[in-house]
């Protein structure tokens, strides 16, 4: 696990948002810009995937990710690898030290099977990130609505749940056992901790800061976070 500040300061950050708890956000950072997740009130997990804004059709992956780092965790250093192969993005600086690639996002399903039928109704992350890529959708006509899917995948231009691929948990403490089981426990991050990153081409942000309320992901109280991004120097 390794840390290491930032030198950025808030006042030079050409965006700087608070995202209120629970809440989903979607975002372009452009190549070179540093892009900075702060947990502001500490052990706030932030549910993240990354697109290339010219062909969404490569995404972040979990997989060529682990490969290519030899490690499961993410920390200064690491570098978000996509599904052909490319560096997304560089961790530039850490004050968290450690972040999960492996715990997943949680659904309407999945607080059933893991929690109780009647936890079904609640929020969860795969909907924030339908409800994102919804709102952005609106907003942002292209390059979502004209990025068109391989003929074998239908040809359509259309951003939906199948793109919701393995994402990252930033600030999430997702240890794996001896037996090679994952267990979700409390977290390791701290008010004002962050992550900050370098965009190593045009990506897409697409977050769910998390609104889970059963597990010790985030203290059971889903808080704010906060989001800056820096011109590249």
């Amino acid at each position: 696990m390794q840390t290491l500040e930032s030198h950025h300061t808030a006042a030079t950050a050409v965006l700087d948002t608070v995202l209120p708890a629970g809440e989903p956000w979607m975002h372009t950072v452009r190549k070179g810009q540093i892009f900075r997740i702060v947990d502001l009130e500490g052990n706030q997990a932030v549910d993240t995937l990354f697109y290339k804004a010219s062909d969404l059709t490569e995404r972040y992956s979990a997989t060529h990710t682990i490969q290519a780092q030899g490690a499961l965790y993410l920390t200064v250093g690491t570098q978000l690898m996509s599904s052909e192969g490319r560096a997304m993005l560089t961790i530039v600086a850490d004050t968290c030290g450690r972040h999960d690639t492996l715990g997943g996002a949680c659904s309407c399903e999945s607080n059933t099977v893991r929690y109780a039928l009647e936890k079904r109704h609640m929020h969860s992350c795969r909907d924030n990130f339908m409800l994102a890529i919804a709102r952005y959708a609106e907003a942002h006509p292209s390059p979502l609505g004209a990025v068109p899917y391989p003929a074998a995948l239908g040809g359509a231009p259309v951003f939906g749940k199948r793109d919701v691929v393995s994402n990252i948990n930033f600030f999430m403490n997702v240890p794996v056992t001896p037996e090679g089981q994952l267990t979700f426990e409390d977290g390791i991050s701290a008010p004002g901790k962050y992550v900050e990153m370098r965009a190593e081409m045009d990506v897409i942000v697409l977050v769910s800061n998390c609104p889970q309320l059963n597990n010790p992901c985030n203290a059971y109280n889903p808080t704010p976070v906060r989001f800056l991004v820096w011109d590249g120097v």
